[in-house]
């Protein structure tokens, strides 16, 4: 009787998560879900248009595009509409090296200045041991955008970037922390150079564009054509959505220079899953495909990212791809950022899925739909993301906000400036960045960084040799607020100048900005 009991317990028990579980979905009514969802989330974050791709079991099941590529105008985004993709640039880079690898031309851990004997970091020891693999893995020593102002806007080319690098100051020791590193992978794109004799935009576009009939990536916004089907970047200033122009981001090189569109990557995502084979050729081997989806660089986990996602369990960086679980399984990934465009790749290998999302404005939308695919193709339960991520934006604006009062609060009021505001006017500059310039025009100072000419910002004074620094519109970055300080040395000259403005992706302060002559006017 005890066992009939138990056996008709573990019957009535198995009935009962059978009826808990929801029904399996069709692909189309999969489908139907995340484009609803997509709509809304557009209306929700108020992107004027995205485009998105799913590749399911090697095969494109979904390309579309949302809404349309400039705000108040008609022309719409497809899935051939072009995107900066920013730093999902940098698998691309990863997978050039590793075609060189298979081809027995370079090998992971050769020395950077086998193939780039110029090259040099503030270290001796880490210029000596510095590899193709540290390039490729965030693990330099370098701070997280460390050095990123030498190719933001400037008219450096590469080589002058990379020539200028070594005056950069390492904020940990080799190998010891991640340091997400852009110039680093500059670099990595020219070791494609040096060892091929083909820039790394031509290496991109024989071996990896065209055979993957990418016909609508490049690796400059100089290919753009009037009224082509290129998507226009926007970002909000002052609670206000507008229109910035394209960066152009060539400088970057392997770290974020290109531009496609999500049928294009969508082709691309189909080599990745099929690790290196597409339509039966092997552009790389599934070898090298392992070493870049194996962790190399480990990256800490907050105790509030373990609690608004706690199925992740660990975060790592392999070569050009971040890596990551979520629902048991393995996540394969990458985000781009650049002037007024987002984006995000996913890949989730075991169940051979994975999704593109490129957006014209800066929001947590690429994030929050790849979260939505993964959800709904792995049939879990699901969660409201774009709801709950607009929450914490808006919870981070209002602090955002309390930290600007603080320091308003704070403010010294009654100061004026130890000298004559012409005193101020001159040339100010060091070995990394090069030379910035003071000008007073009709009474007032302007500063200018010479290397990057749309940096131009009017000073106003704040407290004693402090002055707060307003960008004009030519800058596309929406810094906040920002000042510049005069220090003066034993004998009351001007002898440096500082610019600090807070923000999550330049570090001004890195800048050494030395007293270098007088100016008397612009």
């Amino acid at each position: 009787m005890r066992q009939r009991l138990t056996r008709f317990g573990f019957l009535f028990l198995i009935l009962l998560i059978g009826s808990a579980v929801a029904p399996a979905q069709t692909l189309e009514e999969k489908l139907k879900e995340i484009d609803e969802y997509a709509a809304r989330a557009r209306d929700d974050w108020k992107v004027p248009g995205f485009a998105m791709a799913i590749v399911k079991d090697d095969k494109v099941v979904w390309a579309k595009g949302y809404g349309v590529r400039e705000m108040n105008k008609l022309e719409t985004v497809d899935a051939n509409t072009v995107f900066a993709i920013a730093s999902n640039s940098k698998a691309f880079t990863a997978a050039a090296l590793a075609i060189l690898v298979d081809e027995g031309k370079v090998k992971w851990d050769d020395p950077v200045t086998k193939y780039l004997p110029w090259f040099q970091l503030s270290d001796p020891y880490v210029t000596r041991e510095l590899t193709i693999r540290d390039l490729l893995s965030h693990r330099s020593g370098l701070a997280t955008f460390g050095g990123d102002l030498l190719w933001y806007n400037t008219t450096y080319d590469r080589a002058e970037i990379l020539r200028r690098i070594r005056y950069l100051k390492p904020t940990s020791s080799f190998r010891s922390a991640y340091g997400y590193q852009n110039i680093m992978f500059l670099a990595a794109g020219e070791v494609v150079a040096a060892v091929t004799g083909q820039t790394w935009d031509q290496f991109l576009q024989a071996r990896v564009f065209t055979p993957l009939g990418m016909k609508h990536t490049s690796t400059s916004i100089k290919v753009f054509q009037p009224g082509g089907n290129v998507a226009t970047p926007h970002n909000e200033l002052d609670g206000r959505l507008r229109v910035v122009r394209y960066s152009n981001s060539d400088g970057s090189g392997g770290a974020a220079a290109i531009n496609s569109s999500v049928s294009d990557l969508a082709q691309w995502m189909r080599l990745q899953l099929g690790r290196g084979k597409y339509d039966g050729k092997q552009i790389f081997s599934p070898a090298v495909s392992r070493q870049m989806w194996t962790p190399h660089t480990i990256i800490p986990l907050s105790e509030a990212s373990e609690k608004f996602n706690p199925t992740r369990h660990f975060r790592a960086y392999g070569l050009g791809w971040s890596l990551s679980d979520y629902h048991g399984r393995k996540i394969v990934e990458h985000g781009g950022a650049l002037d007024g465009m987002l984006s995000q790749t996913g890949l989730m290998p075991e169940e051979n899925l994975g999704v593109v999302v490129l957006t014209n404005s800066e929001t947590a939308l690429p994030s929050l739909m790849m979260n939505k695919v993964l959800d709904v193709f792995l049939g879990v339960p699901r969660r409201d993301w774009s709801a709950e991520i607009l929450e914490r934006t808006k919870q981070g604006k209002i602090a955002v906000e309390a930290a600007a009062k603080k320091i308003e609060d704070a403010r010294v009021q009654g100061t004026k400036p130890s000298l004559a505001t012409s005193a101020y006017a001159g040339a100010y500059g060091g070995d990394l960045y090069g030379e910035a310039k003071v000008t007073e025009e009709n009474g007032r100072l302007v500063l200018r960084l010479t290397p990057a000419p749309n940096f131009v910002g009017d000073l106003e004074h704040w407290q004693y040799d402090t002055f707060r620094v307003k960008w004009r519109d030519s800058v596309n970055y929406p810094f906040p607020r920002g000042f510049v300080t005069f220090v003066l040395n034993a004998q009351g000259q001007i002898a440096e100048m500082k610019i600090d403005v807070p923000n999550p992706d330049f570090d001004f302060k890195e800048l050494e900005l030395k007293r270098t002559a007088a100016v008397a006017g612009k």
